[in-house]
């Protein structure tokens, strides 16, 4: 005679195997003005509807070379962590006075301060008090999905439920009326939808990177 653990086993056994919900692929082309494709700018998506829960923290790093930061810019989800290494024979003092992270590091080369934590959304960025031409950026967002373009100007969304999405496109040095590209677009499961964008007008010129100074340590 079967216990009830057995007749329990056997009646899930029997169960049918309920596949996994189809997800969606979206993939982005941004150019600009010349048809051109556009490396290096924020890419963020967020669901229309409902409750968006923000991607998982990352551990990033920004270090300085060549009296730049590398890279210029980067896009961290919420309560992500940035190490700020110093690469360079010069030192460097870093800081920011954005409103998401005001912070000063005090003149160093070599062992890095710990990392620093980003719990607050938007745009924080960074300069060098020794070395005013060493500009950069970090994009903190709340977006599920987020990234960069790549060298053909793409990005990759993966894992998305069928549905309505309002995509940002950003960068820094951008032109567009608002210094973004905002549009919704309608994604449905097990398939790929594909969107191409364009800049009205080109980026801003990037600052010249940092030239030796008489008081560099």
């Amino acid at each position: 005679m079967r216990g009830f653990a057995e007749w329990a086993a056997l009646a899930f056994a029997l169960l049918p195997l309920c596949p996994p919900l189809p997800a969606a692929e979206l993939r982005l082309r941004v150019t600009g003005p010349d048809g051109a494709p556009i490396a290096g700018l924020v890419v963020t998506v967020a669901p229309v509807a409902g409750t968006a829960h923000p991607a998982a923290p990352i551990a990033a790093v920004m270090d300085q070379v060549n009296r730049a930061f590398t890279r210029e810019l980067q896009v961290i989800p919420v309560g992500s962590t940035v190490a700020l290494p110093n690469s360079d024979l010069v030192s460097h003092q870093v800081y920011s006075f954005s409103e998401p992270k005001r912070f000063q590091l005090p003149l160093y080369r070599g062992t890095p301060y710990p990392p620093l934590r980003f719990d607050e959304p938007g745009l924080v960025t960074l300069g060098c008090n020794i070395h005013d031409s060493m500009i950069g950026y970090i994009v903190v967002t709340d977006a599920p999905w987020y990234g960069l373009t790549d060298a053909q100007g793409q990005w990759t969304g993966l894992d998305l439920a069928s549905g309505d999405y309002t995509i940002h496109v950003r960068h820094p040095r951008m032109r567009e009326l608002g210094d973004e590209l905002t549009t919704r677009i309608s994604v449905t499961a097990a398939r790929r939808t594909e969107l191409s964008l364009a800049l009205a007008r080109p980026l801003r010129p990037a600052p010249l990177k940092g030239t030796a100074r008489q008081w560099d340590y």
